[in-house]
């Protein structure tokens, strides 16, 4: 019985363990998805600078000023999706582990299982009357 307990806290410890690796991926696919705007904004603000259009050329200063923050925004992001990658990476791995825990758990549940039923069946054997009777003389 207190393996089977242990199998059970080890399943609710795996469910809420997989929450957390979800969530994990999903602050590395928000940090991505940042990322991605990030440049997308950084290729236009290139654009802009590039252009030959006069428009462009007035503001060419906060262009480049704009392009630093977004340098910077990047790199910062860059930084924290190397952080949410490692933090997925040891999420899955906590998880992985419980569950092996778990799988571990309920072999051993089964096998003690599997091991009363043999032992019931040889005390229903030996507590039959016809062995009684064979043991008299």
């Amino acid at each position: 019985m207190i393996e089977k307990g242990r199998s059970q806290k080890l399943k609710r410890l795996l469910s809420v363990q997989r929450h957390i690796e979800r969530m994990a991926e999903n602050d590395l696919a928000e940090t991505s998805r940042q990322r991605i705007e990030v440049n997308a904004a950084m290729d236009d603000v290139i654009v802009a600078l590039g252009s030959m259009d006069p428009v462009h050329h007035a503001f060419s200063q906060n262009y480049a000023d704009r392009f630093g923050r977004l340098t910077i925004k990047d790199q910062q992001l860059t930084g924290m999706q190397q952080i949410h990658e490692m933090r997925l990476t040891r999420e899955r791995a906590k998880a992985d582990r419980l569950e092996e825990g778990m799988k571990e758990a309920l072999d051993a549940e089964r096998r003690e299982a599997d091991d009363n039923a043999v032992y019931d069946v040889i005390d229903q054997q030996f507590a039959t009357p016809a062995s009684s009777k064979l043991q008299k003389p």
